[in-house]
């Protein structure tokens, strides 16, 4: 797997890496959860990426990969869901890197997101504060902003932050050019959901709110792609992964088959020019007006 600078941060991170979040389903036996993330870390997707809200995630990444701890990048997401202490607060971002650290079992954990606040909460200062100070007592190296639109945007405008998360895939374009303006200011950036829930495997949309968003978009985006293949995933992950700016693309599941195919495709490299044109011009051309996910 290849590795890339993580902005001016000092941390190296793979082209792809594991979203850890259906690693937290209670539903997934705990033996699943052990093999699924080894096996992350055994492919080369040495950054793990995950937040407070994803079930049994954080905990079950520190029962199970806690002894390889030196092998990867650990990025997770706070804000919200402290007992006692009131939603995105300064007390309880600090709390929320404080209860991390001990579910991780990591004194330090090296990228810590705000997990998408509006742009009111970035503005006034208060959360990002807090990321600052935690770093400050040495619980985080990189403090950074999870999330789309003028709120992403602020965040890396402020100069707050030394990484940011985005949403981007053939579906979600919005957010590309912000990646690319982070990454030319030296920040780390991670792209999330490249494969926008696979929109060419279903027939109806799913009942996700924003997995349907981006299957009417695909739906209205395929015929203006002008081409077609037999092997979406691997050119929607090309796009992504390789996109100007993006350090790492983030990808999830529980079967460890489909990472193995995964990795695969991010291995052969960047698309062809004209096809990477070609899928931004139809965006352009269909998307222009579609807003960013959170």
């Amino acid at each position: 797997m290849q590795r890339r600078a993580f902005g001016h941060t000092g941390l190296v991170v793979p082209v792809l890496g594991f979203g850890a979040m259906q690693a937290g389903d209670p539903r997934l036996p705990e033996e699943a959860a052990a093999r699924l993330l080894n096996h992350a870390l055994d492919l080369g997707l040495t950054l793990i990426d995950t937040a407070r809200s994803y079930g049994l995630s954080e905990e079950r990444i520190g029962r199970h990969l806690a002894r390889r701890r030196d092998e990867f990048v650990l990025s997770t997401k706070v804000g919200y869901g402290i007992d006692g202490i009131p939603d995105w607060t300064y007390d309880c971002v600090v709390a929320g890197v404080q209860a991390a650290r001990d579910r991780l079992r990591s004194d330090m954990i090296d990228i810590v997101h705000l997990h998408t606040c509006g742009l009111e909460l970035l503005e006034a200062g208060e959360v990002s504060r807090a990321l600052a100070d935690c770093a400050a007592r040495g619980w985080l190296r990189v403090a950074a902003y999870s999330g789309d639109g003028a709120a992403l945007r602020h965040a890396v405008l402020s100069g707050e932050f030394g990484a940011v998360q985005a949403s981007a895939n053939l579906c979600d374009q919005q957010s590309l050019r912000v990646l690319a303006e982070a990454g030319a200011c030296g920040m780390g950036t991670i792209a999330k959901r490249p494969l926008g829930g696979q929109p060419w495997h279903r027939s109806t949309p799913p009942g996700d709110e924003v997995l349907a968003d981006y299957w009417q978009r695909f739906a209205a985006l395929r015929d203006e792609f002008g081409f077609d293949t037999k092997d979406w995933e691997s050119l929607a992950l090309r796009f992504v992964a390789w996109a100007p700016g993006v350090d790492c693309a983030i990808v999830g599941g529980t079967n460890p088959r489909h990472l193995e195919r995964n990795a695969a495709a991010v291995a052969e490299g960047p698309l062809d020019p004209s096809r990477d044109a070609a899928i931004r011009a139809a965006f352009a051309r269909v998307g222009h007006h579609w807003q960013g996910r959170v």
